[in-house]
Protein backbone atom coordinates (compact mmCIF):
# COMPACT_ATOMS: atom_id res chain seq x y z
CA UNK A 1 0.00 0.00 0.00
CA UNK A 2 1.57 3.42 -0.90
CA UNK A 3 1.53 6.35 1.36
CA UNK A 4 -1.26 8.50 -0.70
CA UNK A 5 -3.76 5.39 0.02
CA UNK A 6 -2.12 4.71 3.69
CA UNK A 7 -2.95 8.26 4.39
CA UNK A 8 -6.51 7.84 3.33
CA UNK A 9 -7.44 4.71 4.94
CA UNK A 10 -6.17 6.02 8.41
CA UNK A 11 -8.67 9.47 7.92
CA UNK A 12 -11.37 7.24 7.48
CA UNK A 13 -10.61 5.13 10.04
CA UNK A 14 -9.98 8.36 12.59
CA UNK A 15 -12.10 11.07 10.36
CA UNK A 16 -15.27 10.05 12.93
CA UNK A 17 -14.32 10.36 16.37
CA UNK A 18 -11.23 12.25 16.56
CA UNK A 19 -12.71 15.87 15.29
CA UNK A 20 -15.64 17.99 15.99
CA UNK A 21 -17.14 20.16 13.02
CA UNK A 22 -18.03 19.48 9.60
CA UNK A 23 -17.11 16.07 8.38
CA UNK A 24 -14.92 15.46 5.61
CA UNK A 25 -17.56 14.00 2.95
CA UNK A 26 -19.91 17.57 4.01
CA UNK A 27 -16.97 19.82 2.95
CA UNK A 28 -15.90 18.41 0.28
CA UNK A 29 -19.41 18.88 -1.30
CA UNK A 30 -18.69 22.70 -0.69
CA UNK A 31 -15.49 22.91 -2.24
CA UNK A 32 -16.30 22.64 -6.06
CA UNK A 33 -19.16 25.62 -6.09
CA UNK A 34 -16.08 27.98 -4.98
CA UNK A 35 -13.43 29.77 -6.99
CA UNK A 36 -11.18 30.21 -3.60
CA UNK A 37 -10.91 27.45 -0.89
CA UNK A 38 -8.54 27.84 1.93
CA UNK A 39 -7.74 24.85 3.69
CA UNK A 40 -5.89 25.54 7.31
CA UNK A 41 -3.70 23.39 9.28
CA UNK A 42 -1.96 23.83 12.79
CA UNK A 43 1.66 22.73 11.20
CA UNK A 44 2.96 19.60 12.97
CA UNK A 45 -0.99 18.35 13.29
CA UNK A 46 -1.24 14.93 11.59
CA UNK A 47 -4.85 14.47 12.53
CA UNK A 48 -5.84 17.37 10.74
CA UNK A 49 -4.13 17.16 8.10
CA UNK A 50 -5.66 13.55 7.89
CA UNK A 51 -9.02 15.15 7.89
CA UNK A 52 -8.07 17.67 5.31
CA UNK A 53 -6.63 15.47 3.14
CA UNK A 54 -9.57 13.26 3.05
CA UNK A 55 -12.25 16.22 2.83
CA UNK A 56 -9.89 16.92 -0.34
CA UNK A 57 -9.38 13.65 -1.90
CA UNK A 58 -13.07 13.28 -1.80
CA UNK A 59 -13.48 16.14 -3.82
CA UNK A 60 -11.27 15.59 -6.04
CA UNK A 61 -12.01 11.96 -6.68
CA UNK A 62 -16.23 13.66 -7.37
CA UNK A 63 -14.80 15.27 -10.42
CA UNK A 64 -13.34 18.86 -9.34
CA UNK A 65 -10.02 19.60 -10.93
CA UNK A 66 -8.33 22.86 -8.96
CA UNK A 67 -5.46 23.88 -9.09
CA UNK A 68 -3.44 23.05 -5.80
CA UNK A 69 -1.17 26.18 -4.03
CA UNK A 70 0.38 25.28 -1.17
CA UNK A 71 2.77 27.23 1.07
CA UNK A 72 5.53 24.75 2.10
CA UNK A 73 6.73 25.56 -2.01
CA UNK A 74 8.62 28.77 -1.84
CA UNK A 75 7.30 30.77 -5.02
CA UNK A 76 10.77 30.84 -6.49
CA UNK A 77 10.60 26.98 -6.91
CA UNK A 78 7.43 26.54 -9.26
CA UNK A 79 10.09 26.08 -12.36
CA UNK A 80 11.95 23.04 -10.43
CA UNK A 81 8.11 21.87 -9.54
CA UNK A 82 7.37 21.93 -13.17
CA UNK A 83 10.71 20.33 -14.31
CA UNK A 84 10.19 17.69 -11.90
CA UNK A 85 6.99 17.05 -12.88
CA UNK A 86 8.13 16.38 -16.48
CA UNK A 87 11.35 14.43 -15.63
CA UNK A 88 9.04 12.05 -13.62
CA UNK A 89 5.15 12.90 -13.88
CA UNK A 90 4.00 10.62 -11.06
CA UNK A 91 7.23 10.79 -8.59
CA UNK A 92 6.40 13.04 -5.59
CA UNK A 93 9.31 12.29 -3.58
CA UNK A 94 11.30 13.33 -6.63
CA UNK A 95 9.30 16.96 -6.95
CA UNK A 96 9.67 17.33 -3.14
CA UNK A 97 13.05 16.70 -3.50
CA UNK A 98 13.89 18.64 -6.33
CA UNK A 99 11.68 21.94 -5.02
CA UNK A 100 13.04 21.93 -1.38
CA UNK A 101 16.17 22.67 0.16
CA UNK A 102 17.43 20.16 3.09
CA UNK A 103 16.55 22.61 5.64
CA UNK A 104 12.82 23.56 4.42
CA UNK A 105 11.65 23.32 7.74
CA UNK A 106 8.42 20.70 6.59
CA UNK A 107 7.78 17.45 7.62
CA UNK A 108 6.92 16.45 4.15
CA UNK A 109 5.63 12.83 5.25
CA UNK A 110 2.03 15.33 5.96
CA UNK A 111 2.23 16.80 2.51
CA UNK A 112 3.59 14.22 0.00
CA UNK A 113 -0.02 12.85 0.25
CA UNK A 114 -0.94 16.08 -1.40
CA UNK A 115 1.37 16.40 -3.70
CA UNK A 116 0.52 12.95 -4.76
CA UNK A 117 -2.91 13.91 -5.07
CA UNK A 118 -2.30 16.52 -7.67
CA UNK A 119 0.30 14.28 -9.49
CA UNK A 120 -2.16 11.51 -9.89
CA UNK A 121 -4.85 13.68 -11.14
CA UNK A 122 -2.75 16.08 -13.11
CA UNK A 123 -3.64 19.20 -10.90
CA UNK A 124 -1.25 22.48 -11.90
CA UNK A 125 0.61 22.39 -8.42
CA UNK A 126 1.66 25.85 -7.03
CA UNK A 127 4.42 27.00 -5.38
CA UNK A 128 2.68 29.86 -3.02
CA UNK A 129 4.68 31.21 -0.15
CA UNK A 130 7.37 34.07 -0.10
CA UNK A 131 10.88 32.75 0.49
CA UNK A 132 12.30 33.48 4.78
CA UNK A 133 15.33 35.24 2.58
CA UNK A 134 12.39 37.50 1.19
CA UNK A 135 10.72 37.08 4.60
CA UNK A 136 13.83 38.77 6.22
CA UNK A 137 14.79 41.59 3.85
CA UNK A 138 11.82 43.15 4.03
CA UNK A 139 11.54 42.90 7.75
CA UNK A 140 15.02 44.04 7.82
CA UNK A 141 14.86 46.95 5.17
CA UNK A 142 11.11 47.67 3.94
CA UNK A 143 9.01 45.69 1.14
CA UNK A 144 11.13 47.55 -1.67
CA UNK A 145 13.82 45.64 -0.60
CA UNK A 146 11.82 42.75 -2.47
CA UNK A 147 9.10 44.73 -4.43
CA UNK A 148 9.82 46.99 -7.11
CA UNK A 149 7.15 49.95 -6.94
CA UNK A 150 4.79 48.22 -9.23
CA UNK A 151 4.87 45.05 -7.88
CA UNK A 152 3.78 46.60 -4.71
CA UNK A 153 0.79 47.98 -6.54
CA UNK A 154 -0.09 44.62 -8.08
CA UNK A 155 0.08 43.28 -4.61
CA UNK A 156 -1.86 45.73 -3.24
CA UNK A 157 0.89 46.87 -1.03
CA UNK A 158 1.63 50.26 -1.95
CA UNK A 159 -0.67 51.71 0.95
CA UNK A 160 -0.58 51.79 4.56
CA UNK A 161 -1.84 48.50 6.19
CA UNK A 162 -5.55 48.84 7.39
CA UNK A 163 -5.99 49.25 11.11
CA UNK A 164 -7.81 46.60 11.93
CA UNK A 165 -4.94 44.11 10.16
CA UNK A 166 -2.43 46.03 12.26
CA UNK A 167 -4.21 45.64 15.35
CA UNK A 168 -5.06 41.97 14.76
CA UNK A 169 -1.85 40.84 13.43
CA UNK A 170 -0.15 42.47 16.35
CA UNK A 171 -2.12 40.89 18.43
CA UNK A 172 -1.50 37.29 17.07
CA UNK A 173 2.33 38.25 16.26
CA UNK A 174 3.04 38.98 20.29
CA UNK A 175 1.04 35.86 20.80
CA UNK A 176 3.30 33.24 18.87
CA UNK A 177 6.45 34.89 20.38
CA UNK A 178 5.18 34.96 24.22
CA UNK A 179 4.58 38.50 24.33
CA UNK A 180 9.15 38.87 23.86
CA UNK A 181 9.32 40.06 19.96
CA UNK A 182 11.54 43.02 19.99
CA UNK A 183 8.95 45.66 19.35
CA UNK A 184 11.04 47.94 17.35
CA UNK A 185 10.98 45.06 14.40
CA UNK A 186 7.33 45.10 14.40
CA UNK A 187 6.30 47.52 11.56
CA UNK A 188 9.35 45.20 9.55
CA UNK A 189 7.16 41.92 10.66
CA UNK A 190 4.03 42.99 9.45
CA UNK A 191 5.11 44.14 6.21
CA UNK A 192 6.87 40.47 5.89
CA UNK A 193 3.35 38.91 7.16
CA UNK A 194 1.11 40.90 4.90
CA UNK A 195 3.39 40.27 1.74
CA UNK A 196 3.32 36.58 2.45
CA UNK A 197 -0.87 36.80 2.29
CA UNK A 198 -0.57 38.70 -0.83
CA UNK A 199 1.57 37.02 -2.64
CA UNK A 200 -0.34 34.00 -2.23
CA UNK A 201 -3.33 35.83 -3.02
CA UNK A 202 -2.19 37.07 -6.62
CA UNK A 203 -1.30 33.02 -7.19
CA UNK A 204 -4.62 32.09 -6.06
CA UNK A 205 -5.74 34.93 -8.88
CA UNK A 206 -3.68 33.95 -11.30
CA UNK A 207 -5.78 30.23 -11.59
CA UNK A 208 -9.26 31.56 -10.59
CA UNK A 209 -10.93 30.56 -13.69
CA UNK A 210 -10.52 27.14 -12.80
CA UNK A 211 -10.76 26.69 -9.18
CA UNK A 212 -8.04 27.06 -6.69
CA UNK A 213 -7.10 25.75 -3.35
CA UNK A 214 -4.74 27.16 -0.95
CA UNK A 215 -3.18 24.56 1.38
CA UNK A 216 -1.38 26.80 4.47
CA UNK A 217 -1.73 27.46 7.82
CA UNK A 218 -4.35 28.78 9.59
CA UNK A 219 -3.35 32.41 9.83
CA UNK A 220 -3.05 32.36 6.52
CA UNK A 221 -6.69 31.46 5.75
CA UNK A 222 -8.19 33.67 7.85
CA UNK A 223 -10.73 35.85 6.22
CA UNK A 224 -9.96 38.87 8.85
CA UNK A 225 -6.03 38.84 8.46
CA UNK A 226 -4.92 36.35 5.88
CA UNK A 227 -5.21 35.78 1.91
CA UNK A 228 -8.39 36.56 1.94
CA UNK A 229 -7.86 40.19 2.81
CA UNK A 230 -5.79 40.60 0.04
CA UNK A 231 -7.94 39.13 -3.04
CA UNK A 232 -9.76 41.90 -4.98
CA UNK A 233 -12.78 42.88 -3.54
CA UNK A 234 -15.37 41.18 -5.73
CA UNK A 235 -13.63 37.70 -5.18
CA UNK A 236 -14.02 38.30 -1.26
CA UNK A 237 -17.94 37.47 -0.64
CA UNK A 238 -19.24 34.11 0.26
CA UNK A 239 -20.31 32.94 -2.85
CA UNK A 240 -17.00 32.58 -4.18
CA UNK A 241 -14.08 31.97 -0.99
CA UNK A 242 -14.61 29.19 1.26
CA UNK A 243 -11.86 29.32 4.48
CA UNK A 244 -12.02 26.45 6.21
CA UNK A 245 -9.63 26.22 9.79
CA UNK A 246 -8.44 22.94 11.30
CA UNK A 247 -7.65 23.85 14.92
CA UNK A 248 -7.06 22.52 18.46
CA UNK A 249 -8.76 25.19 20.62
CA UNK A 250 -11.57 27.51 20.87
CA UNK A 251 -10.87 30.03 17.89
CA UNK A 252 -12.78 33.27 16.49
CA UNK A 253 -15.75 31.84 14.34
CA UNK A 254 -15.61 34.49 12.21
CA UNK A 255 -12.14 34.34 11.21
CA UNK A 256 -13.41 31.16 9.24
CA UNK A 257 -16.12 30.00 7.34
CA UNK A 258 -15.92 26.76 8.68
CA UNK A 259 -14.11 25.36 11.47
CA UNK A 260 -12.34 21.71 12.16
CA UNK A 261 -11.45 21.13 15.72
CA UNK A 262 -9.16 18.30 16.21
CA UNK A 263 -7.17 17.03 19.07
CA UNK A 264 -3.99 18.70 19.65
CA UNK A 265 -1.08 17.61 19.46
CA UNK A 266 1.12 16.60 22.98
CA UNK A 267 4.34 19.25 22.29
CA UNK A 268 6.43 21.38 24.89
CA UNK A 269 5.05 24.87 25.95
CA UNK A 270 6.34 27.20 23.69
CA UNK A 271 6.30 29.82 26.29
CA UNK A 272 7.58 27.97 29.08
CA UNK A 273 11.17 29.61 28.97
CA UNK A 274 9.78 32.88 28.20
CA UNK A 275 7.91 32.81 31.80
CA UNK A 276 10.89 31.85 33.41
CA UNK A 277 13.21 34.43 31.98
CA UNK A 278 10.13 37.20 32.86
Amino acid sequence: MNRFVACIAMAALTAGCASTGPSPDALSQRFPNKTYVLLGEVHDNAAGQRQRLQALTQAVEAGWRPAIAMEQFDRERQGDIDRARRERPRDADYLIAQATGPKSGWDWALYQPVVSLALQYDLPLLAANLSRADAAKIVRGGLGQVFAPQQQAELKLDKPLPADLIALQTATLDAGHCGNFPKAMLPGMLDAQAARDAVMAQIMKAHGDRGVVLIAGNGHVRRDIGVPRWLDRADRDDARVLSVGYVESAANGKAFDALVRVPAVDRPDPCADAVMKK
